[in-house]
């Protein structure tokens, strides 16, 4: 396969998440950027409102409100159970509200917060503005992607003089602390910048979902160049990394049918249309299984006969405050996979599951660490225990370490993203059974 090529060495990889991470500016440009990889795969295009005309064999995608995508691949013969992933393509940032402010002298974007973001990060950078435009056309609406490659606000902090107490610690007021400029009051209007981008005229904007983005682009970080600094690492380091293994997927294993999908909305509660959620896997699933004429008997088989793998990443123990991590679990850059477990059930990870990761990556060639909170710590939830409760697949929680999440720019390590997809890619090409309830048959 020729996708095979992306992955031959480290930095070949790592060219490729750079690239995704700095087209990925907003959920809808994340989304844009997986499909064009998947259509250079060969994936066709199946439009959630229109017949699908499935075959055996066949490479799919399909997309949800231009920021959520899933791609498969048929099986060969009768369906008998699932491989799939699941990600998040969004990120926290700041959502315009209202564009063309003019107060004080200058020209202002009134936002709000999305997600929770470390509020301080975003200050004194320069910032561009990326998302849709919807603009009317002669037969209705039309959706246009911008993102300008350009500065175009910033969020001024107050001077030490004026805020004596700065550097003693800060309860930032959103609305008053963190509202972007983009330039001075006679400055011509952002939506005028964005219609020329989009090809329109300002006039022909009907709406619009825009947030802040940074300018920063990935690099290689580290006397050894081991790490690696961007925006937007969680989510998207997975999502990049579970889609190279599932196109490292060869498909061969008769009956089998493989899944990956990136969702958005996870940084606020995954309960979109469009989140983990809604019904988008679910649905497609479905449409699948119908295509195929499988009985509600043979589903519920196939469904127990699989493995999802929610990834989504976790905290390595921070260098200068390790009493923030549980002790008996360190996790560490380039130490591997997280394997999350959580005692509430926010991580769908069971001793079943993890066993069966455990052994996908024993075969990998994958590291992998535990992740836990401290007992005393509330940990956060992710995509896992929320799809589970539309549809009843054997899941496990996984991710990659990182340091500052949600931070405006986050590190991580270069070896974990060669860890994961090796993992990943072994788990697509393995044969997972339950043949009695708590055992794997796993074709190692």
């Amino acid at each position: 396969m020729k996708n095979k090529e992306l992955y031959r060495d480290q930095q070949s990889l790592l060219d490729g998440l750079f690239a995704f991470l700095d087209k990925s500016v907003s959920p809808f440009h994340s989304a844009a950027a997986a499909c064009e990889i998947l259509e250079k795969e060969g994936y066709t295009l199946c439009p959630e409102g229109q017949a699908w005309q499935l075959k055996e064999g066949g490479r799919y995608y399909t997309t949800r409100n231009g920021t959520a995508v899933l791609a498969w691949r048929m099986p060969q013969g009768k369906l008998t159970g699932w491989h799939a992933t699941a990600s998040h393509s969004d990120s926290p940032t700041w959502r315009i509200k209202v564009p063309d402010i003019k107060e004080g002298g200058y020209l202002k974007a009134e936002t709000e917060g999305y997600g929770g973001m470390i509020a301080s990060t975003w200050l004194d950078r320069p910032l561009s503005v990326a998302g849709r435009l919807l603009v009317k056309t002669a037969d209705g609406v039309e959706t246009r992607l911008v993102a300008p490659d350009r500065a175009l606000l910033c969020i001024p902090n107050l001077c030490i003089h004026f805020d004596r107490e700065a550097n003693t610690g800060k309860n930032w007021n959103y609305q008053v602390d963190l509202q972007p400029i983009c330039g001075l009051e006679n400055s011509r209007s952002l939506m005028e910048i964005l219609a020329a981008e989009a090809g329109v005229s300002a006039e022909d904007i009907l709406a619009h979902d825009l947030v802040l983005c940074i300018r920063q682009k990935a690099e290689r970080v580290g006397v050894d160049n081991e790490l690696f600094m961007s925006g937007r690492i969680d989510d998207l380091e997975c999502a990049y990394t579970t889609l190279c293994g599932f196109l490292a997927g060869e498909g061969r294993e008769e009956g089998r049918a493989d899944i990956w999908c990136m969702f958005d909305n996870e940084e606020v509660g995954s309960s979109s249309r469009q989140g983990a959620q809604g019904t988008l896997m679910a649905d497609t699933m479905a449409r699948i299984e119908e295509a195929m004429g499988v009985t509600r008997e043979e589903s519920v088989r196939a469904r127990t006969n699989s493995l999802l793998l929610s990834a989504d990443n976790g905290h390595a123990t921070h260098p200068n405050h390790p009493e923030k991590s549980d002790p008996r679990n360190p996790v560490r850059l380039g130490g591997g996979i997280l394997l999350k477990y959580n005692a509430s059930q926010t991580y769908t990870t069971s001793g079943l599951t993890a066993a069966a990761f455990q052994r996908i990556c024993e075969k990998a060639g994958a590291a992998v660490q535990i992740f836990a909170n401290r007992a005393d710590v509330r940990g956060g939830s992710t995509l896992g225990n929320l799809l589970g409760h539309q549809i009843a697949i054997p899941m496990v929680d996984i991710g990659l370490a990182q340091l500052a999440m949600h931070s405006a720019v986050e590190t991580a390590s270069c070896d974990d993203v060669t860890a994961m997809v090796k993992a990943c890619t072994v788990f697509y090409n393995t044969p997972i059974f339950q043949p009695a309830d708590g055992v794997w048959k796993l074709g190692l």
